[in-house]
């Protein structure tokens, strides 16, 4: 039979074991005060990751003496939800605890609604993400939203010190703790994180050892590939997706993103770089790309995890074999560039608005051309200020799609633009 992980031997069974969160579970706290008195509504449990929300979900279920189930938005559907459902029907009430409930659609979100409101459940979300955006606003009249804050460095210490002293297992390797500084760096605050990689490095080092962040650094790197969604390395891989698409190579960007999905990364921040990039590094050479990044994005934010991975696919691959261009991204940056150099200048009086008698005694909109007054829908006039007069911003690139915006940009402004 298979040792359960550390994090998973020590998780408290009470709420006086609990570490951290005391704003909640301290004394008279108003999520202890219902936990003692059995009055639990539904809630939204909303903090980062390893900070206690599927702790608190444990214990309150034990409190309650209810039938506990636990579902990951990951891999759970519609199906499952009524499933449970159908059993807590049986049982005359259950406690259902989902995990990353920010990463169900709108569907299963609604599929919850029913058996919350007639209290056949109760419900207990956590998400990492802001529940009013991620959480359907019924469903959220219908939870209490409780923040978790991060874990504290003397929290995480303290946590060390019990492992090593409590838990059977280690307790008797008879390990030292010299230094935390790495521990608590390489799992980024997450309580689950940091014993698991205690675990990993006792079961590496002889007993009565001592341990450092030397060797502490030494074994997570010959052991662990770390995805810390808000680390270094969440910046490294996105940054490698990014330039594999850039690059032209559908390979290497399938491969990061098939790092991130792994890591657990939220779909919607890869899905959003995706519409940035097909603006930035695609733009007018190829406008569908923006079209179907932006497809994706919304496509991903309906259908969530597992699925979704494939239209992630599709979109990168797409991205990563366009045609591309920067120079919509440039012509802004200069734009930019310029206005931050030569101030607010004043828009030329031909160009302005003139809703009223007085802007119009006072020129305002005088000898404006209405181009489509003209042949071709065009006539020539200025449209900068007179300081920047001519400056030319947007310079189209070698690609089929752009020489057409060339050619008809030379057609109009090769005396003002040189086009």
């Amino acid at each position: 039979m298979n040792t359960p992980p550390l994090a998973e031997r020590l998780r408290p069974q009470t709420i006086d074991e609990l570490i951290g969160q005391e704003h909640l579970t301290g004394k008279h706290s108003i999520l202890r005060t219902a936990i003692e008195n059995k009055k639990i509504p539904s809630m939204i449990f909303w903090g980062p990751p390893g900070v206690g929300k599927t702790t608190i979900a444990g214990i309150i279920a034990n409190t309650l003496q209810q039938s506990f189930y636990t579902l990951s938005a990951i891999s759970s559907g519609v199906k499952d939800i009524r499933e449970v459902i159908e059993e807590a029907k049986q049982k005359n009430g259950a406690v259902l605890f989902i995990d990353e409930i920010h990463r169900f659609n709108k569907g299963q979100q609604d599929a919850l609604l029913g058996a919350v409101e007639k209290g056949i459940i109760t419900l207990i979300g956590a998400t990492t993400e802001n529940p009013s955006f991620e959480v359907n606003s019924a469903l959220l009249s219908r939870s209490q939203v409780y923040l978790l804050k991060a874990l504290q460095e003397n929290d995480l210490i303290s946590l060390l010190k019990i492992a090593l002293i409590k838990d059977e297992t280690l307790a008797k390797k008879n390990i030292s703790l010299k230094e935390t500084a790495s521990l608590i760096r390489i799992s980024g605050g997450d309580a689950r994180k940091l014993l698991n990689l205690l675990e990993l490095v006792c079961d590496q080092i002889a007993d009565n050892g001592i341990i450092t962040d030397e060797i502490v650094m030494q074994i997570a790197q010959q052991k662990i590939a770390l995805y810390d969604k808000k680390g270094e390395q969440h910046y490294d891989i996105i940054s490698a997706f990014i330039k594999s698409m850039r690059g032209s190579d559908p390979n290497g960007a399938v491969y990061w993103l098939a790092r991130m999905i792994e890591g657990g990364e939220d779909v919607k921040f890869i899905a959003r770089r995706m519409v940035i990039f097909a603006s930035e590094d695609i733009g007018n050479a190829n406008p569908n790309a923006l079209l179907l990044a932006n497809t994706t994005f919304q496509s991903v934010n309906i259908i969530g995890y597992p699925e979704s991975r494939i239209i992630l696919s599709q979109c990168a691959i797409y991205l990563a074999t366009s045609v591309k261009s920067n120079a919509s991204y440039m012509a802004i940056e200069e734009a930019l560039d310029t206005v931050r150099k030569k101030g607010d200048l004043p828009v030329p009086l031909h160009l302005r608005n003139a809703p009223t008698k007085l802007m119009k005694q006072m020129d305002y909109g005088i000898e404006y051309k209405y181009a489509h007054n003209y042949e071709h829908n065009f006539v020539l006039q200025e449209f900068l200020p007179s300081d920047i007069a001519g400056t030319q911003f947007y310079t189209p690139q070698k690609n089929a799609k752009e020489e057409e915006i060339r050619k008809f940009l030379k057609e109009r402004w090769k005396d003002i633009y040189g086009y």
